[in-house]
């Protein structure tokens, strides 16, 4: 992901809002009516966009292909296998093809093909007044995080942060997005994924922050996307009490303690229930850019928060991933690392 190309261009979202005729900013900053969409069956159709990054042709063949593994008929966005530079389509069409998925009567749910970079772009032209009215099963991480942001405060729907159709779905993965997208139980616990345990990275290994037990509505996503949204009409809003979930790849640590810097400034995190940290796999500092570890950025950063955090929990960009629903109660608990639901994402 060009985080840098993704921030400059995130800034210029306030502008977009004002300046272009027949672009639409939020209406309704936090509604109080929270939707949750109709579970998945064996044999619906899934509609497959691309609002983010494209993918070469045989690439999205596997995506496609991957996507009914799982049981689904497919339908493809009209824009979903373009490419323009280093996003799937211009602007308008990817902003097409998230309202046709929520518009189409047969589609059941809106699975994002893939993240990369371009997803706050289309901020400014979504209809939530479209989505709010044909609330859908929504599913995706990475730049998507845009998305389920801007789509759950606005719209009150449940959104689905998990593997988007280039995702490795291993067993773990298969095994946790089924269960709750179409088999939801409650309470419902998520331990983490033995492959990761079994791992000898130091990204793999959980740690304790603050120890406690929370509960609270789940938020959050990709850490460089939800820094990218704050001074935004689209911004995290209204945290507290909330179990925040943070994961991202790649990124040097001095460049975390930057964007998690960004955050505290922008939100009131101690008034949060929690912190939960995926694997943040990759972000380790160069030669050329000495700093910390990233466990003693995540410690400077949070642990002053007075607040239960956990590093190492099994979602972000890792092939053993669970799907966490935004907007519904969870517990976390640090001293088992278990994640529990406690109702349902899906009716």
């Amino acid at each position: 992901m060009n985080r840098r190309a993704l921030l400059k261009g995130a800034a210029t979202l306030p502008l977009l809002a004002t300046a272009s005729m027949g672009q639409s900013s939020p209406t309704t900053p936090f509604p109080a009516k929270r939707i949750k969409p109709a579970r998945l069956t064996a044999g619906d159709t899934v509609g497959l966009i691309a609002p983010a990054s494209g993918l070469k042709p045989e690439s999205f063949d596997q995506a496609v292909q991957k996507i009914e593994s799982l049981g689904f008929k497919t339908k493809v966005g009209k824009y979903a296998r373009g490419l323009h530079g280093v996003f799937s389509g211009t602007d308008a069409e990817r902003a097409h093809d998230l309202h046709w998925a929520f518009a189409d009567a047969e589609v059941r749910a809106v699975w994002c093909i893939r993240g990369g970079d371009g997803a706050p772009r289309i901020l400014p032209t979504v209809d939530f007044d479209l989505i709010r009215k044909n609330p859908k099963i929504f599913v995706g991480y990475s730049d998507i995080t845009a998305l389920h942001t801007a789509i759950h405060q606005n719209c009150g729907l449940v959104t689905f942060h998990g593997p988007v159709g280039i995702s490795g779905f291993s067993d773990y993965a298969k095994q946790h997005v089924l269960n709750v997208l179409m088999n939801p139980t409650a309470p419902y616990k998520i331990e983490i994924s033995e492959g990761n345990r079994a791992k000898t990275s130091e990204f793999f290994r959980t740690e304790v922050i603050t120890a406690g037990k929370a509960r609270g509505p789940l938020i959050g996503g990709n850490l460089s996307l939800l820094t990218a949204l704050a001074g935004t009409p689209w911004a995290l809003t209204q945290m507290k009490g909330k179990i925040l979930f943070l994961e991202d790849i790649d990124e040097q640590p001095y460049r975390v303690d930057r964007m998690l810097t960004q955050l505290r400034q922008s939100i009131d995190m101690r008034s949060l229930a929690a912190v939960a940290l995926g694997v943040f796999d990759g972000c380790k500092a160069t030669e050329q850019k000495p700093s910390p570890p990233l466990i003693e950025v995540v410690k400077d950063r949070l642990g002053d928060l007075g607040i239960p955090v956990i590093y190492g929990l099994s979602f972000g960009h890792i092939r053993d991933q669970f799907t966490l629903p935004i907007g519904i109660e969870a517990e976390l608990d640090t001293s088992t690392a278990i994640l529990t639901l406690l109702e349902t994402g899906v009716t």
